[in-house]
């Protein structure tokens, strides 16, 4: 399974305006045994869906630690997410891909991200062979910093009084992350997951610190909104573990050959034009008329404007998706 595409030098920078100008320095790792380095290091790990704001607190706290320690930091994460491996009935949605995790940790300064292919044979690792095999072996550990309910190893049986015993047998420290820092965030993935699938973008986009986004390629639609004056690109997204927000109108910050512009974003099946149940994600973008199929495109989502709905002509269509620009244009009025 080989989902990593982060052979380009540059990435979308998620939290600016400048949007395409933010080089990886990031060393990133395919598996734990690729990993190598001379010096100690301060380690966290976790899954990391979203790298929202309460993760940006350990991870803040790994960096601190690293630099006054002398040391690099290393993110441990896994893919795919251990849930779905371990509970393979079910569907687990993510807020991440890859290449949008990496990007989230350079731009906070993580010196080495370690994206571990998680499977039941890593699952059934004990703690001292975890401790042993990966934290000192691999990682020459010399602290680690971690959430006070945090387990590990086979069965999940290990939790941090384990690993605190284990850093004086092997002389490593250990960082607990207390409760209340956690809950005084009172954020998880789980939240931000429930608000896109509820299409609450203004409540997602507070815990994540910075605008959700999807990325793909333009593929070739039907062009009927060309026929009323509303010219969509159509995106694919090749990550099908990736979370689409609920059905509905978007405002939306479009990035597509290397400039940024406004759009308004339409996700559903088009009942007024399509008798198909198939999803679609296309979007109109403002003061645009370029040819941009089979090129990169990444949105924003800023807003969202109203549940998609059926018209009972294609006229009542056009006067909708012309109020709809009309709120998008406001938008961008007052934000740009």
């Amino acid at each position: 399974m080989q989902v990593f595409h982060y052979f380009f030098e540059y990435f979308l920078d998620l939290k600016s305006k400048n949007y395409f100008c933010k080089k990886i320095i990031l060393k990133i790792f395919n598996s734990i045994q690729s990993f190598t380095t001379q010096s100690k290091t301060i380690v966290t790990l976790g899954t990391f869906d979203g790298v929202h704001l309460g993760h940006k607190k350990i991870l803040e706290k790994v960096i601190a630690s690293s630099k006054n320690l002398n040391a690099e930091s290393v993110v441990l994460t896994f893919f795919p997410h251990p849930r779905t491996v371990l509970q393979s009935t079910e569907e687990m949605k993510q807020l991440n891909t890859i290449d949008e995790k990496i990007v989230l940790m350079n731009e906070l300064g993580i010196d080495n991200l370690v994206i571990h292919p998680f499977d039941k044979d890593f699952s059934r690792l004990t703690a001292e062979e975890f401790v042993k095999n990966v934290l000192i072996g691999q990682f020459n550990i010399k602290k680690i910093i971690i959430g006070h309910d945090h387990r590990f190893g086979r069965n999940r049986t290990a939790d941090i009084n384990d690993l605190i015993e284990f850093g004086k047998e092997y002389d490593f420290e250990v960082e607990q992350i207390s409760a209340e820092e956690i809950n005084e965030a009172a954020i998880s993935s789980t939240k931000i997951r429930n608000a896109l699938n509820e299409g609450n973008i203004d409540l997602a986009n507070q815990y994540l610190g910075y605008e959700y986004i999807i990325s793909g390629k333009v593929i070739e639609g039907k062009k009927l909104g060309r026929t009323i004056g509303f010219p969509t690109a159509n995106i694919f997204v090749e990550e099908n573990y990736k979370l689409i927000p609920k059905s509905g109108v978007y405002i939306v910050k479009v990035n597509v050959l290397e400039k940024a512009f406004f759009g308004m974003m339409n996700i559903g099946t088009n009942p007024t034009t399509d008798d198909s149940k198939n999803q679609k994600i296309e979007v109109n973008i403002l003061e645009f008329d370029n040819d941009i199929y089979n090129k990169p495109i990444t949105i924003h989502f800023l807003k969202r404007i109203r549940e998609e709905k059926k018209f009972d002509t294609l006229n009542d269509l056009k006067n909708q998706l012309n109020l709809d620009k009309e709120a998008t244009i406001s938008f961008a009025k007052k934000n740009s």
